[in-house]
């Protein structure tokens, strides 16, 4: 049977994106051992100019980043097969292929974009695991066949993929020569597609995503201090949501999308405050205390606060309720915890660690087990931010005196770097899941 979906894509272009900003994926470390799978080359039987990235080439590229399956070239396939009556299990058994995608790209209905039909075959039972129709609003094929990556990748996985997310990042551009230029761009989660949210010679820090993908908060000193912007991404439209006197820092998006909790001083020392992000309430402050409490992230069911706080003398991760209450540390490994980012079920906390070297590492804080595993092996990694399956974090690194992003899975196999040809890109977010 064939299931209809519907796609929406992102209407961006608010500015160019410089030559620079288009991330370029490395892969660093894979599992030993990944899935073997073929995605044959799709039919092309569209009206429209066929690309000179195939919708299969894609897909094999998403799967392949993920660390857990190793795609077959295309170059050793013997069939190229695009509907499952076409498939010779057999000649794909003796190719150690465990399982098959095939499928064709063609005009939508009453001429509108275009529709991508999949199989998903298992080589040995013979089964279609998965059969579906994909309509593709105009211009939207790449992003596509993203959505079919993540599909496969539930089906085989067993959790939702990632690949049809995007990923915010800031790229600064002449360090040193007193003429930098800070941009935010937002691209798809495989470095495709850059976009300049906003550019400014002023710094821009904190990228977060809204709930539903439509917005970003982040913190601009365009004005010559600190203000926290919340930007539609549609629209273009950016509004100003914090202007406190001192320091305006660090949002982080409650899970319904109408609350942001940020870092303000008001002149003193910085606590974790709540804004509508609608200006039709109050702020409340949560935290009253002489130490710095900054870098808050919500839990998924929106009944707690993780932040960073310094109040027993050094960073380290602590929880509260919504309203400030019951304040609880997490961190005790390690003489610096800070920046937490939490996985999907909020078992997991990425932070960055250090146990007193001078080396930032980024770590996974098991909250049932209480125990903590060091992820990368830099000397100056910060900003963690997880995908929203909990599969990987991203997070901002060096290499050869500039920075980086690099990505590494939960549990520290796969690992990925994320270079762009000029600039020093840091402050790195990872959308939610875009439906």
């Amino acid at each position: 049977m064939v299931k209809r979906l519907v796609l929406l894509g992102f209407v961006l272009g608010l500015l160019p994106a410089s030559a620079w900003s288009q991330l370029r994926i490395e892969i660093v470390d894979g599992v030993e051992g990944a899935m073997p799978i073929a995605v044959a080359p799709f039919a092309w039987d569209s009206s429209e100019p066929e690309p000179a990235t195939g919708v299969a080439e894609i897909i094999s590229a998403n799967l392949r980043r993920s660390g857990l399956f190793d795609p077959m070239a295309e170059r050793d396939m013997i069939d190229r097969p695009t509907r499952p009556p076409e498939v010779r299990f057999g000649t794909w058994r003796l190719l150690r292929v465990d399982h098959v995608v095939v499928g064709r790209v063609t005009d939508g209905e009453d001429g509108w974009g275009q529709e991508i039909e999949y199989h998903l075959l298992d080589v040995h039972t013979g089964r279609i695991l998965l059969s579906q129709a994909l309509p593709v609003a105009p211009g939207d094929l790449r992003f596509g066949a993203h959505r079919v990556s993540d599909a496969v990748y539930e089906a085989l996985i067993g959790i939702p993929g990632a690949f049809a997310t995007r990923i915010a990042y800031v790229v600064v551009t002449g360090l040193g020569t007193g003429e930098e230029v800070f941009e935010l761009v937002v691209a798809d989660a495989d470095g495709h597609n850059p976009q300049t949210i906003v550019r400014n010679t002023q710094p821009i820090l904190s990228p977060a995503w809204s709930p539903d993908g439509r917005r970003l908060a982040y913190v601009s000193f365009a004005t010559g201090r600190s203000n926290v912007i919340v930007q539609d991404l549609f629209t273009g439209q950016m509004r100003t949501v914090s202007s406190e006197r001192g320091i305006n820092g660090a949002p982080a998006w409650s899970p319904d999308g109408r609350e942001l909790a940020v870092s303000l001083s008001r002149g003193g020392s910085p606590d974790i405050w709540v804004i509508d992000v609608d200006g039709e309430a109050r702020p409340r402050q949560l935290t009253h205390h002489w130490s710095i409490n900054t870098e808050a992230a919500w839990s998924h069911d929106g009944r707690h606060i993780y932040f960073t706080s310094d109040r027993a003398g050094r960073p380290q991760i602590y929880r509260m309720d919504r309203s400030g209450d019951n304040v609880t540390r997490i961190t005790n490994e390690g003489r610096y915890n800070a920046r937490p980012s939490l996985a999907n079920d909020d078992r997991f906390l990425a932070v960055v660690y250090s146990d007193g070297d001078n080396d930032f590492r980024i770590a996974i804080h098991d909250r049932e087990t209480e125990r903590l595993r060091v992820l990368s092996d830099g000397r100056l990694d910060e900003s963690p931010s997880f995908a929203p399956n909990g599969s990987m974090v991203l997070y901002a690194a060096r290499q050869q005196g500039r920075g980086v992003l690099a990505a590494v899975s939960a549990d520290g196999r796969v690992r990925q770097r994320l270079v762009v040809s000029e600039g020093d890109v840091r402050e790195p977010a990872w959308s939610p899941i875009i439906r």
